[in-house]
């Protein structure tokens, strides 16, 4: 049984601003109601006792902490720069502007 018309389909594309030719609905319907049971099958295999996750796998951060250093002279750092100017890069103007 179908739980997906092609009118339902038609209505949604509308909303979305989607054009969509008569085949186009017709499989979309038939897709749409396949994504639809298998949400469905899921549902009903999940219990109150399953936590909902995001990922299978538990995730860590993985940066290291945060440490204050030295930071890079401004010369060694414009050392490879094409061009610089006031201790800083240059690069070309792309807006015309002041």
């Amino acid at each position: 049984m179908s739980t997906i018309s092609r009118e339902e389909v038609a209505r949604l594309a509308g909303l979305a601003r989607i054009d969509l030719t008569e085949s186009e609905l017709t499989r979309l319907a038939g897709e749409l109601d396949v994504i639809v049971e298998a949400v469905a099958t899921v549902s009903r295999v999940a219990t109150d006792d399953v936590p909902a996750t995001s990922h299978p796998l538990p995730l860590h951060n993985v940066f290291r902490p945060d440490v204050v250093t030295a930071t890079l002279p401004v010369e060694e750092a414009l050392a490879a720069a094409p061009a610089a100017e006031d201790g800083r890069f240059a690069v070309p103007q792309i807006l015309e502007e002041d």
